[in-house]
């Protein structure tokens, strides 16, 4: 069993949902769906042409007897779903024409069938960028009424010679480009609720390339101030920044760099500057480091949406859906 899934299993055993896979005929997603349906706790529903993806699944040898595949261009309630997408968006100057066409797009219809409870949730992103994913989402589901953003976060798994899993949080290596010290602390909190998810109980470094002022500059300043006002934001959890990644993970290296620190040394949700520094970051662990990586789960909408790695496997697609339908 992968890690943290016999929990998230029997939540959806006990609560089934609906999850809207956007690429139905991709192989990946074909085979996701072909384990997801040996099972009772989940049900795909395949976009895409009904003959193309089942041609595809049959070609492919994958058993998808059971899911729904929707065509968004044939579909029976088509003029419902692109009256109700006119309504959300015709302040900003949507027309009933314009709305029609962004209905033929899947990213959009699937996000559709998520806002109009025909499906629970939704994971896309094996041929779409994500861009292409999160529009949908801020345009249509939209961000929780106290958040400003949508960030995401992956979460990282490693066996560790006791036995145990090694479970890091690392945000936000997706979404925000340049995140502000007011984002960065809207990230950290939703980056936390999501750690204590799968069972982090969360010490976080707001990351630098300085440690409590060794070093100068405008991202090392942001990256204290930032972590002060998280520090004030979330008094129950221990939180600390600027610190360089080694200090925050090497109880040797806090010694002389934070001694004073309650997180430097044993950090294990890290918040980076930027999308450069996050998305290297947790590739660097990823490859090289020999972690599983999870994600990026989306953070901030009103109902959940996912992004896929366009290198994902099959196993990344069913790994994905089952968290993305069990955080719903």
């Amino acid at each position: 069993m992968m890690f943290g899934f016999g929990a998230m299993i029997q939540k959806l055993k006990e609560n089934p949902k609906k999850i809207v896979l956007t690429e139905g005929e991709d192989p990946r997603i074909l085979e996701a769906a072909s384990r997801l349906l040996a099972s009772s706790f989940l049900t795909p529903i395949l976009l895409g042409d009904e003959k193309v993806v089942a041609d595809a699944a049959e070609e492919a040898g994958f058993n998808i007897r059971g899911a729904h595949i929707i065509n968004p261009l044939t579909y029976e309630n088509k003029e419902e779903v692109i009256k109700e997408f006119y309504e959300i968006r015709k302040e900003k100057g949507m027309t009933m024409e314009k709305a029609a066409k962004l209905m033929e797009q899947r990213n959009y219809f699937g996000t559709m069938l998520v806002k109009m409870g025909i499906a629970d949730c939704l994971l896309g992103g094996a041929t779409y960028s994500t861009a292409d994913t999160v529009r949908p989402a801020l345009q249509i589901i939209k961000t929780k009424p106290r958040n400003s953003i949508v960030s995401s976060c992956f979460i990282l798994v490693r066996p560790s010679a006791t036995g145990e899993n090694e479970v890091l949080a690392m945000a936000d290596c997706a979404i925000n480009i340049q995140p502000s010290e007011d984002e960065l602390v809207e990230i950290c909190g939703e980056t936390i609720n999501c750690a204590r998810i799968f069972g982090i109980d969360p010490k976080v470094a707001f990351l630098s390339y300085s440690s409590l002022g060794s070093g100068k500059g405008d991202s090392v300043d942001k990256m204290r101030n930032a972590a002060a006002k998280a520090k004030e934001e979330f008094p129950d959890v221990p939180i600390d920044g600027e610190l360089q990644f080694d200090a925050a993970v090497s109880p040797r290296v806090a010694r002389q760099k934070a001694p004073d620190s309650k997180v430097a040394g044993y950090a294990n949700t890290f918040i980076f500057p930027d999308i450069n520094a996050g998305n290297l970051g947790y590739k660097i662990a990823q490859r090289m480091g020999n972690f599983e990586a999870y994600g990026p789960i989306l953070l901030g909408l009103n109902a959940q949406v996912n992004d896929l790695s366009r290198g994902c496997n099959a196993l990344e697609v069913y790994s994905m859906a089952i968290i993305t339908a069990a955080l719903t």
